[in-house]
């Protein structure tokens, strides 16, 4: 991955350098309490856990048999979240191959392995290639670096676009950004539930049903 580009990430972005160590937990579920390694790379900012924790009450028990697909991936804690809830399987796309590296071994570390997909790449790319499976919907984590949504906002809202098109019935987005980009132009055909919880600001998204479109 280039130095001069922001790694894909959840959170508003950072340094591209220097370190800290730091240990993730997860908050609810089956492995709820359990720890997994953050790598402290500096580009790469959790979503605090207040944050994650409102985003999964919000979500509710529907994350039960849904596939988890994390598009910037960062320390992999959206996915690892979601099978502890009930999630199916998970997919992860990071481009930086160490935080991949630690991504993987924590998957092992906490039993997930065989229901995590890791992918080395970028997420603008996968979602113009993804393919829905007939009946199993999708729960969506869309929690870049806060900056794509002013730098490359156009691709933000193209790979946004994408996802709402091709996502299964009963498939949930979960967008997160910041004060800087307007909720309102996000897909107008689903129903979003917008929260703040400073400086993040949490989009929900469920498709709207027939008779919202023609009312």
């Amino acid at each position: 991955m280039s130095a001069r580009r922001p790694t894909q990430h959840h959170g508003s972005g950072g340094a591209d350098s220097g370190r800290r160590d730091a240990k993730l937990r997860v908050i609810g579920g089956q492995l709820r309490g359990r720890t997994f390694e953050y790598d402290g790379y500096l580009g790469t900012r959790p979503m605090k856990d207040r944050v994650r924790e409102a985003v999964f009450n919000l979500v509710g028990p529907t994350v039960a048999g849904k596939l988890a697909i994390d598009l910037f991936a960062g320390t992999g804690a959206m996915a690892f979240e979601s099978l502890s809830r009930g999630a199916d399987n998970a997919i992860l796309i990071e481009r930086r191959f160490p935080t991949c590296r630690v991504i993987r071994e924590n998957a092992e570390a906490l039993g997930l392995a065989d229901r995590v997909r890791l992918i080395s790449g970028d997420a603008f790319i996968y979602a113009r290639t993804i393919e829905p499976e007939p009946d199993r919907p999708w729960l969506v984590f869309v929690c870049p670096p806060y900056e794509f949504f002013v730098s490359r906002r156009d691709e933000m809202l193209d790979l946004i676009g994408r996802l709402s098109d091709r996502a299964p019935k009963e498939s949930l987005l979960v967008v997160e950004c910041d004060e800087r980009f307007s909720t309102d132009d996000l897909p107008p055909d689903w129903n979003w539930d917008v929260r703040h919880y400073p400086p993040a600001v949490i989009a929900l998204g469920e498709r709207r049903t027939r008779s919202e479109h023609e009312s």
